[in-house]
């Protein structure tokens, strides 16, 4: 009911959006003599505002066209390489001219499956490139999965990475961005039980939930107080018609989003009304800036409910990873069993989504791991999205993470 309910809210609004952009762009004409007065670009400011915040936000490109390699500035192309129902696999390649420079590494983006798309990770992306061959989950929104294909777990994501990464084949390198970081650990560990020669060469962990109860955030406290059965009575709901995924049960992207926007409400107002004098005063810039944020950040997914569910359950209020008690299809998940591939975590100091030591914990859970292999980065003054994205993520991180990379080009 409550899905129904938001599209139907859709609906109501778009004769209201349609005449809201119509006013819009009357009072933005260069025609019209009054388009420079105050009080023009004060509505054409006031239109824009209501147009943006009731607008049904797609999913967004990637829309990386170039990257520079050596100082020669290349082409780059999207290219699905893999895929299944729930996920494609996006190949970033580089035109020709890399040919002349050595062959960069393989490097396997895990995006989180949380609510946003992978394009979420753009800047992370556009940083890894010049010195990687990039890959990325790209998941798909389970609104647009028909019911006929099946359902999608943790126990298949899980599959799907250990399918992506022998699909890609030996000395692959693999980075978990947030809530990938429990499954990664996980497939890496069964495949590593297994002697799977696939097996990646450096994992690279990034602000995850690998064990919430150390330094617990407001997400973490938040389900061990409600409980499982809390979250499948209240927030899971079906796909209403006419989306292809109609009647399947899913975690809706609105709830999480709204989940992510009450927690910081103030500044997230406040960033409006900085819009808002930015359109009046045409400032265009920092009016662009800020639009380009808000276009990713309300871009939602819908979550599986049963992925949804046992991932909370496990991860969150059971923290079967660190207990011991983690299992995938009936088998014992064992951290210990990783002894060939490096390991490197990664925290922000100031994140509110995975607090300090909850990522590197996965150090104390691979002993196997040689101490040589191994590295720890505290990121200082930054929250969770500057983990992966911004300018400490561009100046400080990666170029770690990258010389981690170099340092261990092969799992042994």
């Amino acid at each position: 009911m409550l899905y129904h309910v938001y599209e139907m809210n859709h609906a109501v609004l778009a004769p209201m959006r349609a005449a809201a952009n119509a006013n819009r762009f009357f009072w933005k004409n260069p025609m019209n003599p009054l388009a420079e007065t105050p009080f023009a670009k004060a509505a054409a400011a006031g239109l824009d505002m209501f147009e943006r915040i009731t607008r049904r936000y797609g999913k967004p490109e990637f829309g990386i066209s170039q990257t520079s390699v050596g100082g020669e500035t290349l082409e780059v192309g999207e290219r699905i390489v893999w895929s299944k129902p729930f996920c494609n696999l996006l190949h970033f390649e580089k035109s020709r001219g890399v040919a002349r420079h050595k062959q960069k590494p393989n490097l396997l983006i895990v995006a989180p499956m949380s609510g946003h798309y992978a394009s979420l990770l753009r800047g992370t992306v556009e940083t890894m490139l010049p010195n990687h061959e990039v890959y990325i989950t790209d998941w798909v929104d389970a609104r647009e999965v028909p019911l006929a294909m099946g359902s999608f777990d943790l126990d298949d994501y899980i599959d799907y990475l250990i399918e992506v990464l022998q699909f890609l084949g030996p000395n692959t390198h693999i980075m978990a961005v947030c809530q990938p970081s429990v499954p990664v650990l996980a497939a890496v560990s069964l495949m590593s039980s297994r002697n799977d020669p696939c097996v990646p060469a450096s994992m690279t962990l990034m602000g995850g939930p690998i064990d919430t109860r150390r330094n617990s955030t407001v997400v973490n406290n938040l389900a061990m107080e409600k409980g499982i059965d809390y979250f499948r009575n209240n927030v899971i709901v079906k796909v209403p018609f006419p989306n292809p995924g109609t009647m399947r049960d899913v975690y809706p992207g609105f709830l999480q989003l709204t989940g992510f926007m009450t927690m910081n409400l103030d500044r997230h107002i406040d960033a409006h009304k900085e819009l808002f004098w930015h359109m009046v005063e045409g400032d265009g810039d920092s009016a662009e800036r800020h639009e380009d944020f808000y276009d990713e950040y309300l871009s939602v997914m819908d979550l599986t409910a049963e992925f949804y569910l046992q991932t909370v359950e496990k991860v969150f209020i059971e923290h079967a990873l660190p207990e011991g008690t983690f299992t995938h299809r009936n088998e014992v998940v064992d951290p210990t069993a990783i002894k060939k591939t490096a390991l490197m975590t990664v925290e922000g100091e100031l994140d509110d989504i995975s607090g300090v030591g909850q990522t590197e914990a996965a150090q104390d859970l691979c002993k196997s791991i040689p101490d040589a292999k191994r590295a720890h980065y505290l990121q200082k003054g930054v929250g969770h999205y500057g983990v992966f994205n911004g300018s400490r993520f561009r100046s400080e991180i990666a170029p770690r993470i990258s010389d981690f990379i170099a340092s261990n080009p092969k799992a042994s």
